[in-house]
């Protein structure tokens, strides 16, 4: 279990996140909703330990982030990030393998490659594997980073996986399916933690959703019980309505459209460069 008590990250005396608690079981896909600026990605990285948080504890497996070393913890928790720092021509299946790194002493073992090969298979991107990862497109790029992450735990079902917005360069087809690979990792024991923009996609794959604002858990719960039209206005200040799937039996959220007042545009200026065209 993850196990996070009165979690607090200041910068500069501002508060970014003020009393978090929550837990993330075993088998548990959670996601994490909110405005921009709400804290989540502030979050996932005191999660990761790549932050360190002013007060309040991480406990992961009832042992707190801080007492791991290095590498046990990197066989027990892995982060798909937003951004990827990547300048070298590595080839796809180099950057996988990095994956396993934590595993290995000098040179990955025939276990090794093949898990490459299976997180590969999985994410779509064997017929990439020689490829050089810098001249993919955005979304293939993502699911390289997918399967390197993936790999890193793959041999590990007690592990925790935090996927942070996973889905935002990706087409329909590849959104529903990373989303369904950490859903049925989580069947098979992992806990996953995951950051997601679109609601539906949250009401569609989650087991519980925690939405955050101004830097503190607001709700928490499952699709049917936080997802409806005040609380989705409260989060995003966004007007919805809210049927039932008869398939999924859960919310599927139909967003009003939103109108900006005429006021706000400056209509002679935009006339005056009309006309010079």
């Amino acid at each position: 279990m993850l196990r996070i008590e009165q979690l607090s990250y200041e910068i500069k005396g501002h508060r970014v996140l003020k009393d978090i608690s929550l837990q993330v079981r075993k088998g548990e896909v959670v996601a994490l909703l909110g405005a921009n600026g709400a804290g989540k990605s502030t979050l996932m990285r005191l999660i990761s330990g790549e932050l360190k948080p002013t007060s309040g504890s991480i406990m992961l497996l009832d042992k707190r982030i801080d007492k791991y070393d290095g590498k046990t913890l990197a066989r027990s928790r892995a982060m798909l990030s937003q951004q990827h720092a990547i300048n070298m021509a590595y080839t796809v299946k180099e950057l996988v393998i990095m994956g396993r790194y934590p595993h290995f002493q000098s040179s990955p073992s025939t276990r090794d490659w093949k898990i490459v090969e299976e997180t590969m298979a999985i994410c779509g991107i064997t017929d990439f594997a020689d490829r050089v990862y810098l001249s993919l497109s955005g979304g293939e790029q993502q699911r390289v980073q997918l399967a390197r992450v993936l790999s890193q735990l793959w041999d590990n079902p007690d592990a925790l996986l935090l996927l942070d917005e996973p889905i935002s360069a990706l087409d329909l087809h590849y959104q529903q399916k990373v989303l369904s690979i950490a859903k049925n990792l989580s069947r098979l024991g992992f806990m996953v933690l995951v950051i997601l923009h679109d609601v539906n996609m949250a009401s569609l794959y989650a087991d519980r959703i925690i939405m955050l604002k101004n830097g503190r858990k607001w709700l928490d719960g499952t699709p049917n019980e936080v997802l409806n039209s005040k609380n989705i206005y409260t989060i995003f200040s966004v007007e919805s309505l809210i049927n039932i799937d008869n398939h999924s039996l859960k919310p599927h959220i139909i967003f009003k459209e939103m109108r900006v007042d005429p006021q706000f545009f400056n209509i002679q200026t935009i006339k005056t460069y009309v006309d010079k065209k």
